[in-house]
C-alpha cells in the first residue's frame, strides 16, 4: 500500500503581525467520495482505462465510528484488485494532513478492515503477483471435485441463452479443506465490497461448502485460468435422516456479470441438490436479482413436473371463467398441499419458494394475460393482503395500524392480533389510514406483478 503527499512550507516573517482566527471544523469525507476501486486481470491494465471499475456498497462501516475519514485535504484513494490472485494494492495521495479536532484517520487500518492480509504494501510487489501467482486459481481447485461440466440442453431456454461462452468451457468445482479456507479469505473483500450487509462465513465450520465457477482455459502464463464467481452453501441435518442445503452467498464478479454466469452456477447447484437427494434448498435473505435468477431456473423445471399440472390447469380454468370483481367472499387459488410436497420431493423446491413460483405459473398459463389481468391482480392482492395484514379482511387476524409519532411519523405503526371473531373488539381505523394502507398494498402488487412479468419475458422471449 503506497502513500504520497504534497505540501509546501512557508517561511514566516517575524515582522508581520499574525492574524488570529478560529480553525475550520473538520466535517470529514465520505469514503465512497474519495475511493475508486478497479478490477484488473493483467499487469498492463493497472492505472489504465482498461481497468474495470466497480461500484462498492456503502464503505462507511469500515471507517470511523461515524463512517467518515478525517484529517486529510485533497485525499484520493485508488485500489486495484487482481482477478488472478485476488490480492489488492491501494495508492493513497493527499495534499496535506491536519488534526482539526477529529484526529487523523488511520487509512491503513481502515482498509485492512476490508482487505485484511490481501492488501500488498508496494505497487511493484502487486504487479509481480500477475506472474508469480498466475496459477493461483488452478492450484486452489486442483484437488476439488467437479460438480458438473455441461448444463443439459433442457436448460438452454432463458438464462443460458445469454451466456457469452460455450457451457463446455465452464465447470463448477467444489473445494474443501485448507484450500477452501485460503481461497475464501481472498474472496472476502469482494463480498464485503459488493454485497450490502454481508458477513464472511466461518471457514472453520466443516458444514460450509464452496462452489467455484471457473472458465476453463489453457493455463499459460499469459492466459491464466479465470474464476468467474462462487457460491457458499451450508449443509445441515433434517430430521430424521436427511439434510438440507441453504445458500448463504452467491456472487459473480463484476467483469462477468449480466452474461448468464450466475444463472448457470445456480442451475448447476439445483441439479446437485436433486442428485444429492437433500430435503430442500433454501436461500438466506435473497436479493431481488437473485430471486429473479432463481425463478428463471425453477419455472422450466416446474412446467415439466406432470404431478402439478392438473392443479395448475384447474386454477387457470377458474380464473378464465370467473369474474372476481363480483365475488362475495375471498376465494383461494393457492396450490394444494400435494403439489407443494411433490415440488419439494422431486425438485427440492421449498414451500415458501413454491408459493412464489405458483403465481408465475398462473401468469404464464393465463395466455393472453391482458384478458385476465384483473383477476390475476386480485389473487396477488389477496395473497399480499393476507401476508401483510391477516388471513381475512374484516376477520380475526393480524392488523397493522399506522400511528404517527415524533420519532418518525412516516413509518411508525402498531401491529396487534384480534381475539376471536368478536367484531365489537375491532379498532376502527381512520379513513385516511385505510386509504394509505390500500395504496401501499397496491404498490406492493404493482412491484410483484412487474417482477413476475420480467421472469415470464425472460423465459418466453415474449413482450407482456
Amino acid at each position: 500500500m503506497g502513500t504520497k503527499h504534497h505540501s509546501s512550507d512557508t517561511v514566516s516573517d517575524p515582522k508581520k503581525k499574525r492574524k488570529v482566527g478560529f480553525s475550520k471544523i473538520d466535517e470529514g469525507i465520505q469514503p465512497n467520495d474519495c475511493i475508486k476501486i478497479y478490477i484488473v486481470s493483467r499487469e498492463e491494465e493497472v492505472g489504465t482505462p482498461e481497468s474495470f471499475p466497480i461500484e462498492p456498497v456503502d464503505l462507511s462501516p469500515f471507517f470511523e465510528e461515524d463512517g467518515k475519514i478525517y484529517g486529510y485535504q485533497g485525499l484520493k484513494i485508488t485500489i486495484w484488485i487482481s482477478s488472478i490472485s485476488f490480492q489488492a494494492y491501494a495508492d493513497i495521495s493527499f495534499e496535506s494532513t491536519c488534526d482539526a479536532g477529529k484526529g487523523i484517520t488511520d487509512l491503513k487500518a481502515s482498509l485492512q478492515n476490508i482487505f485484511a492480509d490481501n492488501i500488498v504494501e508496494t505497487k511493484d510487489d502487486f504487479l509481480k503477483t500477475f506472474s508469480t501467482e498466475s496459477h493461483y486459481v488452478k492450484s486452489m481447485i486442483s484437488n476439488g471435485k467437479i460438480i458438473q461440466q455441461n448444463v443439459p440442453s433442457a436448460y438452454s431456454n432463458g438464462l443460458n441463452g445469454n451466456l457469452k461462452t460455450d457451457c463446455s468451457e465452464l465447470e463448477v468445482v467444489r473445494v474443501e479443506g485448507p484450500s477452501m479456507g485460503l481461497l475464501y479469505c481472498r474472496l472476502v473483500p469482494l463480498v464485503l465490497l459488493l454485497v450490502d450487509g454481508s458477513n464472511p462465513i466461518d471457514v472453520t465450520d466443516p458444514d460450509w461448502e464452496i462452489y467455484l465457477l471457473v472458465e476453463k482455459k489453457s493455463d499459460q502464463s499469459d492466459n491464466p485460468q479465470k474464476l468467474l464467481g462462487f457460491a457458499a452453501l451450508y449443509r445441515f441435518f433434517h430430521y430424521p435422516d436427511s439434510q438440507r442445503l441453504r445458500l448463504g452467498q452467491i456472487l459473480v464478479f463484476p467483469p462477468y456479470q449480466r452474461k448468464g454466469y450466475g444463472g448457470h452456477l445456480f442451475q448447476v447447484i439445483t441439479d446437485m441438490v436433486v442428485s444429492d437427494n437433500v430435503y430442500d434448498l433454501s436461500i438466506e435473505e435473497p436479493l431481488e436479482s437473485l430471486q429473479h435468477v432463481r425463478a428463471c431456473v425453477d419455472i422450466p423445471r416446474l412446467l415439466k413436473l406432470e404431478a402439478i399440472q392438473p392443479s395448475l390447469k384447474a386454477v387457470v380454468a377458474r380464473l378464465k371463467e370467473e369474474n372476481l370483481a363480483k365475488r362475495t367472499q375471498i376465494t383461494r387459488f393457492g396450490p394444494p398441499s400435494e403439489a407443494i410436497e411433490e415440488a419439494r420431493k422431486t425438485l427440492k423446491i421449498n414451500k415458501k419458494q413454491f408459493l412464489q413460483l405458483w403465481e408465475i405459473l398462473i401468469y404464464i398459463a393465463l395466455d393472453p394475460i391482458e384478458k385476465h389481468l384483473e383477476n390475476f391482480r386480485t389473487i396477488v392482492l389477496d395473497r399480499i393482503r393476507a401476508d401483510v395484514i391477516g388471513k381475512d379482511t374484516g376477520a380475526a387476524g393480524k392488523r397493522v395500524i399506522e400511528v404517527p409519532t415524533e420519532y418518525d411519523p412516516e413509518t411508525s405503526f402498531v401491529m396487534f392480533k384480534m381475539n376471536g371473531g368478536d367484531e365489537s373488539k375491532e379498532i376502527e381505523m381512520e379513513e385516511h389510514d385505510e386509504v394509505k394502507q390500500e395504496e401501499q398494498l397496491q404498490k406492493l402488487v404493482d412491484e410483484r406483478i412487474e417482477a413476475i412479468k420480467l421472469v415470464a419475458q425472460k423465459l418466453s422471449g415474449k413482450s407482456y
